[in-house]
Parts: structure tokens; C-alpha cells; sequence
């Protein structure tokens, strides 16, 4: 339940889908496992899993969402070998090169054919979204992985009209001005984690860890024009993270007091436990969002067409 990884998006128009009506848009696009010759399927599960009744959990104004992906798997080695051997016979009966047209057939051939034997891979994508902030996290650590999801919300809805937060000032420029000016916001504490690039196409690129990132050691590498593309931060003594200079998060790790504010909640009351992360959770991440688009100065109400 806990986010690890988090892309946001603001809306550029406001969000007024009800719960109902999302829950009806979305169940018509439900995961079904993939046909025998399908290579991947993407659908909508229950999103609190197992434990779960709806495809949306409505929890403090923050919708809930779990996009479910199968993807069959072939190894190319395997493919390639049938390949050689396809193109090989070809040319061996035929005394003559196989032709592009008839190399890509026979691929097509070899994948319908092994489809039906595929092992497959199931991988779960969650991202909640908040109307009143103007956001829709996604916790993945891939790029790709958050456009796919929203693809799929969009398929669903007919329409998503949402946008990467991006600051005037370039990120890494920012970033590397908390290091060099020493402006990062009293909310946020510095970590001990760090990546530099040098200018150029084949700069330097130098990684720190366990640094003080204060250091003169560190300076060293900012007096170089090395500029800072990865950080390690602390935020309001609640969580850790890094940020990347596309505003992705990486690493979330909620502190344990935290966690430790829902302890009282029964265990053996799986549903009542997720409901309360979640609604913690998230109330969490967007005080978080909030206060870091701050530091870019940002707010994702910035986004909505006036």
C-alpha cells in the first residue's frame, strides 16, 4: 500500500468525475488474463487488491486505482535461433537471400506460435488522484510505466487532460543552487546521497554516498561546474527520498513514526489496516507535493486553463 516510487501529473482542467461514474468508466475496461496469442493485457483491478470490493477507494477526497499489466514472455535468444533457422531453410531450398518482407513474416510466424507456451508476468501499477490538490500520483519508478497508466486512464475516460509539472527555471539548476546558495526551504533537510554531471555530451558524471553533501569535497565538484541531477532528501521529519531532475521520486521511505500512528488499528482487520494507510498515506503525500513544488516555485493549481 505504502508508495515507493512516485511520478505526479497536474490537471489542466479540474477533475469532476464522481466516484460512481469513475468507478463505472473504469469497470469497463476491467484486466481480463491475455488470450492464447496476445502478448500483453492491461485492465483495471480491484484497488485494494484481494481485499478489496471496487475498482475505486474513495478514502478523504482520494481516489485509489490498481492497473493490472500481463505480459507474455519469449526470450529472444529463442526466437532469434528459430529465426536463423527459418531464414537458413529458406535460402538452403530457394538458393537465395530471404527478403525483409519475408524475414519480419516469419517472426510474426514464430511469436503466434510460441505465444500459446509463454510464461506470463503480471505486474500491478496504483496512483491515486486528489481533485482538490490537482494531482494524480502513480507510484512507479518508470517513466514509461506511469505514461502506460495514464494511457489506460485516459482509454477509460475518454479524456485526461493532465500535465508534467515543470518550473521555469530548469530542476538541476535549482538543485544545484540548494548545494551552492544553501536556499533549500526550512521543510527540507539535505541527505547524504548525490549524483553530478559535468557539462558536455560526455561530462563526467560523479555519485556520492554516505556524503556530507555540505563538504568541501562536495564544493569541489560544484566549483567544477559539475551540476547536481540526483539529491538525497529528508522532508518535515516524516519521510526520505531522491529526487531526480524530472521531479520523479524515488526511494520513498516513510519514517516509522509514521507508520507507528496507525498501530492501533486491529490486524487481523485487513481492510479497516489499508483504508487508514492509505487515508494517512496520502494525506502525507500531498502536504509533500505541495510543499516540494514550492521549492520550484510551483503549485499544480498553476495548471488548470484559466
Amino acid at each position: 500500500m505504502w508508495f515507493k516510487n512516485l511520478y505526479f501529473f497536474a490537471f489542466t482542467r479540474p477533475f469532476e468525475c464522481s466516484e460512481a461514474d469513475l468507478e463505472q468508466q473504469l469497470s469497463e475496461h476491467l484486466f481480463t488474463p491475455c488470450a492464447s496469442t496476445e502478448q500483453s493485457h492491461f485492465g483495471w483491478v480491484n484497488a485494494l487488491g484481494k481485499h478489496g470490493h471496487s475498482i475505486v477507494h474513495s478514502v478523504n477526497g482520494n481516489y485509489l486505482l490498481c492497473a493490472r499489466k500481463e505480459e507474455k514472455i519469449l526470450p529472444a535468444p529463442v526466437v532469434k535461433d528459430m529465426l536463423e533457422q527459418k531464414i537458413a531453410q529458406l535460402e538452403a531450398e530457394q538458393s537465395r537471400s530471404a527478403t525483409k518482407k519475408e524475414k519480419e513474416q516469419f517472426k510474426e510466424d514464430i511469436i503466434f506460435e510460441l505465444l500459446p507456451r509463454a510464461f506470463s508476468r503480471y505486474s500491478d501499477t496504483r496512483a491515486y488522484i486528489n481533485a482538490a490538490h490537482n494531482l494524480i500520483v502513480i507510484d512507479t519508478s518508470s517513466r514509461s510505466k506511469a505514461e502506460d497508466f495514464l494511457a489506460l486512464l485516459r482509454k477509460s475516460l475518454g479524456t485526461l487532460p493532465v500535465t508534467s509539472t515543470s518550473p521555469e527555471k530548469a530542476p538541476d539548476e535549482i538543485m544545484t543552487d540548494w548545494l551552492t546558495e544553501h536556499n533549500l526551504g526550512s521543510n527540507f533537510q539535505l541527505g547524504m546521497e548525490a549524483e553530478f554531471n559535468a557539462l558536455g555530451d560526455d561530462g563526467a558524471v560523479v555519485r556520492v554516498k554516505n556524503q556530507d553533501l555540505t563538504s568541501e569535497e562536495i564544493k569541489a565538484h560544484l566549483d567544477a561546474d559539475k551540476y547536481v541531477v540526483k539529491v538525497a532528501l529528508e522532508w518535515d521529519e516524516s519521510l526520505s527520498f531522491i529526487l531526480c531532475d524530472d521531479l520523479a521520486i524515488k526511494r520513498l521511505k516513510f519514517f516509522d513514526v509514521i507508520h507507528e500512528q496507525n498501530d492501533d488499528i486491529d490486524a487481523d482487520d485487513v481492510l479497516a489496516k489499508l483504508d487508514a494507510d492509505f487515508a494517512l498515506m496520502a494525506g502525507e503525500l500531498n502536504r509533500f507535493i505541495e510543499h516540494l513544488l514550492a521549492e520550484f516555485s510551483l503549485k499544480a493549481s498553476d495548471y488548470l486553463d484559466s
